[in-house]
């Protein structure tokens, strides 16, 4: 299995692959998916700065993804950017010929697998982080893994979560929900997980301090020993 990093200005992510050449595919994807995001800041620089839904005029595909999935879960177009260029890079693979695709796209991640796959679960300074992870079975069809942390990494949040991780098939809503959640979940409120049903979201994992809450349909938990060095970290979104 090949693992490469890739950077190209605030996109910040590792491939994984069989093949070199569904490396190069995920590059080129991702770059084009990132085009089509600056050509729409250049064009309407709010889009970039709002925290709250926006729907722009004629939005092309990676755009209109994240409006749509920024949109049902209330926050800024933003919040689904890295998982939505994730998306169009596994698109791509696929489209080469990969069976097995995956972008760690600074935590937000998108895949197809041929084979199972142990997802671990980083959320800084919890007794858990680093411990747990997702054991997931072979998956044809895109899914999306986005984890977002209101105590780890650049990302702007207004919420207390150490880690708020969210199982979708489309990466931007995955993305976008992960935010929205993260934002306002707490220990003792979890209000914000009734507005699911409807929207996508298949399952979330949310870690606070020591206090696990699951919501949805989780692929299964296992114990693990993540390598931190494996981990993929971003920048922030340009707001």
């Amino acid at each position: 299995m090949i693992r490469e990093h890739f950077e190209f200005r605030q996109t910040i992510a590792t491939i994984l692959a069989d093949e070199p050449r569904h490396v190069a595919a995920a590059k080129a994807g991702m770059l084009a998916a990132r085009h089509e995001v600056e050509r729409q800041i250049a064009l309407d620089p709010y889009f970039a700065a709002t925290f709250e839904p926006y729907a722009p005029k004629d939005p092309e595909r990676t755009v209109a993804r994240m409006v749509r999935a920024a949109g049902e879960a209330g926050v800024g177009p933003m919040a689904a950017v890295a998982g939505a260029i994730a998306r169009a890079g596994v698109e791509a693979m696929v489209e080469a010929g990969a069976s097995f695709a995956l972008i760690d796209n600074g935590g937000d991640i998108a895949l197809v697998s041929d084979r199972d796959l142990t997802i671990g679960v980083y959320a800084g300074a919890s007794s858990l982080s680093g411990r747990i992870a997702f054991r997931l079975p072979p998956k044809s069809d895109i899914l999306g893994i986005c984890t977002s942390s209101a105590t780890v990494g650049p990302s702007i949040s207004f919420g207390v979560a150490d880690a708020v991780t969210v199982f979708a098939p489309d990466p931007a809503v995955a993305d976008a929900w992960a935010t929205a959640i993260c934002n306002r979940i707490t220990a003792d409120d979890t209000s914000v997980l009734d507005a699911l049903p409807g929207t996508g979201v298949r399952g979330v994992l949310a870690i606070i301090d020591d206090a696990v809450i699951r919501h949805g349909d989780l692929p299964r938990i296992v114990r693990a020993k993540v390598d931190e060095r494996l981990i993929t970290a971003g920048r922030p979104d340009p707001r």
